[in-house]
């Protein structure tokens, strides 16, 4: 078969032939909209629309799923849907299309398109979760240290969408704030291949393997050390490393920014390798690691 013309989203956006439409498309639809697009490897107009169409079901923050049919690959199925001219569009919904345009349309039409879809959803499940809403809630209850609150929500949206990889990461994060770390590793060890697959649950394991790691020495005993000899750099990596378990993070990064001050090419640069592990486990998004980064760079380039 050949390649689709750009990388996907294994949660949400993949490839599906004739064999397996009724379980990837049909079956799906029943719950949520899916967006289908047929292509062909020849097809420029395919190309271009492609990663548009991609951008707005990420955007759409797991309320579509996404499919991609090769019409080359697959002809009875587009010879069975119609398709004459690629790129062709439909959104499915409860086993039938409802909705399709043919060719290169502009982002805000796809968008629109979307939207639409999503709402003929919403309108037919009255009792459906927002779920782009309800993830927003979810981390800001999580924010405000309301665990309860924000397990309730991540939990609802994974009832409703047991493959949604931002309320199972959310989840996860949660339960390590909370210092819940078995259910966390539990959650982690059973993650659904689509959601280990994804960008966001490695950083989310990360943070586990940083939340479960046991120093040595009581935290005590190295601010000691440190104390006594600031340029002992294995001492502080080992007292940030420490503190990011502890839930110190802002004190750990300012410790690995310390080293990398006083001496960046330390043991293979062994600081700065640390830090981005951090930011790695915080998620590059976070305040902390934003701030950090600034620091970072003047360190670096001063």
């Amino acid at each position: 078969m050949s390649a689709t013309p750009v990388a996907s989203n294994g949660a949400l956006i993949f490839d599906v032939s004739t064999q397996d439409f009724e379980a990837r498309v049909i079956t799906p639809s029943m719950e949520k909209p899916v967006i289908v697009e047929f292509w062909a490897p020849w097809c420029e107009p395919c190309k271009q629309l492609l990663p548009l169409l991609e951008k707005a079901v990420n955007a759409a923050g797991g309320a579509v799923l996404m499919a991609k049919v090769n019409m080359d690959d697959n002809q009875e199925l587009a010879s069975a849907m119609r398709i004459q001219n690629v790129p062709m569009v439909f959104a499915f919904f409860q086993g039938k299309p409802i909705d399709g345009f043919q060719g290169v349309v502009p982002e805000s039409q796809i968008t629109a398109f979307i939207d639409k879809a999503v709402q003929a959803a919403r309108a037919a499940q009255p009792d459906a979760l927002d779920i782009p809403e309800s993830l927003k809630a979810a981390a800001l209850a999580a924010s405000e240290k309301d665990f309860a609150a924000a397990q309730a929500i991540y939990a609802q949206i994974l009832q409703q969408d047991e493959k949604n990889v931002q309320g199972f990461v959310g989840l996860v994060r949660l339960y390590i704030a909370a210092d819940a770390l078995d259910q966390a590793a539990q959650m982690v060890e059973h993650a659904p291949d689509e959601i280990a697959a994804a960008p966001g649950f490695k950083d989310a394991k990360t943070a586990l393997e940083l939340a479960q790691a046991k120093p040595e020495e009581p935290v005590d005993a190295l601010i000691a050390a440190v104390e006594a000899k600031p340029d002992d750099h294995q001492t502080r990596i080992d007292l940030a490393g420490a503190l990011f378990a502890g839930g110190q993070q802002d004190q750990a990064i300012e410790h690995l920014l310390e080293s990398i001050s006083m001496n960046r090419e330390w043991n293979e640069e062994a600081a700065r390798k640390a830090l981005l592990k951090f930011f790695e486990a915080l998620g590059h998004s976070d305040p902390l690691v934003i701030a950090a980064r600034k620091k970072l760079s003047t360190i670096l380039f001063s």
